[in-house]
């Protein structure tokens, strides 16, 4: 009944496994019918506390009973709380909040292009590169480089150069003075799993800084620990002018940021906004979520189980496996991604194949060894 509404009352936007979800307790989910599955997705890298963590639900249930919203016409104590554990977390900075990665890359590109009109004699171009995703507005279909995704809706908004992802030279190659920054991610996700090369980030940081260019990381997937360490690009030993988080920030509820540093952070009040933004409700939320990370050393376990989970994954027969931490991708020289990823969930088991040959896991950061052989044992079966 669920699915024969759904196809008449939902716009088409997506094709949905068959099952319908409606529990959820640490890494497990439940199924209308009862059956118990075991997620290694995570609601796409959303869930780090997995479901209905304690201090999550609780930090609804409080928040909920005194403030929601109040709009962004006035002070609250839990976004300003959010922000300063953010900042502390990662580089000096400001923050601004809104509601999703998307969102949060949209208030990049515009900070991007107001500091070019102040530093670069109005220069507006952005460097990408292929095969990246940012989002799905306008703005950032064009920013990603994905053909699929931004070739319906076109003409699209101008100012995206596209080049080759961990090559430091096409960037090099790709700059002009009409160039304003460079935005990459520091682990390439939605194509499944592609790591930044060594020295890359590094190198890129270092153009930045010659041509007086900005560099932007995308870390709404990266970012919060997923990797093994708060964000991404601390592996690489550098720092961004401008990050943008979403994803398991709110541990389930929406909320994106885009922190820039003071180079970066040109906005002036009337430049940029949004209704739900930072609202106390998903900000005590997300101050939740770090706490727990920090409190139960999360960064350390994610980086911990990774090695564990990239171990488990070379007897499937894929003829490549990689990722940082517990963002784990394998690759199938045959097209079989979706059909191992629908025997995984008749095994009981959530993965997500972003294509016909690569499958993709971003579990929560709280899953265990056991939970890791056992999701092991249903992929090799899965596999055959």
């Amino acid at each position: 009944m669920t699915v024969e509404l759904a196809e008449r009352y939902l716009m088409q936007t997506g094709r949905r496994l068959p099952v319908t979800f409606v529990r959820g307790r640490g890494c497990l989910l439940y199924d209308d019918s009862g059956r118990e599955y075991l997620d290694l997705v995570a609601g796409i890298a959303v869930n780090l506390l997995g479901h209905a963590h304690p201090d999550v639900v609780a930090a609804v249930s409080r928040q909920s009973a005194e403030l929601i919203h109040t709009s962004n016409l006035y002070f609250t104590q839990p976004q300003v709380d959010l922000a300063r554990r953010l900042v502390e977390l990662s580089f000096p900075s400001r923050v601004f909040f809104c509601n999703s990665g998307a969102e949060a890359n949209e208030a990049a590109i515009k900070l991007a292009r107001k500091w070019g009109t102040k530093n670069r004699d109005g220069a507006f171009e952005m460097i990408t590169t292929a095969g990246s995703f940012h989002g799905r507005t306008l703005a950032t279909i064009a920013a990603g480089g994905q053909h699929k995704y931004s070739d319906p809706f076109r003409p699209l908004p101008d100012g995206f150069v596209h080049v080759a992802y961990n090559d430091a030279e096409a960037i090099q190659a790709a700059t002009t003075d009409k160039t304003v920054a460079v935005m990459l991610e520091p682990v390439m996700g939605e194509i499944g799993v592609i790591p930044a090369a060594p020295g890359y980030l590094r190198q890129v940081r270092d153009w930045c800084d010659k041509q007086n260019l900005l560099l932007i990381l995308d870390e709404v997937q990266t970012g919060l620990g997923r990797t093994g360490r708060w964000f991404a690009h601390q592996h690489a030993g550098i720092t961004p002018d401008v990050m943008t988080l979403a994803k398991g920030l709110g541990g389930g509820l929406p909320i994106g940021a885009c922190l820039a540093n003071q180079r970066a952070d040109v906005f002036e009040p009337g430049d940029h906004g949004s209704t739900f933004g930072g609202n106390p409700l998903a900000c005590s939320v997300a101050s939740a979520v770090l706490h727990v990370i920090e409190r139960d050393g999360l960064v350390g376990h994610a980086a911990e189980m990774g090695e564990l989970l990239e171990s488990s994954l070379g007897d499937l027969g894929a003829k490549d496996v990689r990722g940082v931490g517990l963002m784990q991708a394998f690759e199938f020289e045959d097209a079989k991604a979706k059909p191992f990823q629908q025997a995984c969930l008749d095994g009981g088991l959530i993965v997500n194949a972003v294509d016909d040959h690569s499958v993709r896991l971003v579990p929560p950061l709280i899953i265990t060894a056991e939970q890791i052989d056992r999701a092991h044992s249903v992929m090799r079966k899965a596999a055959r």
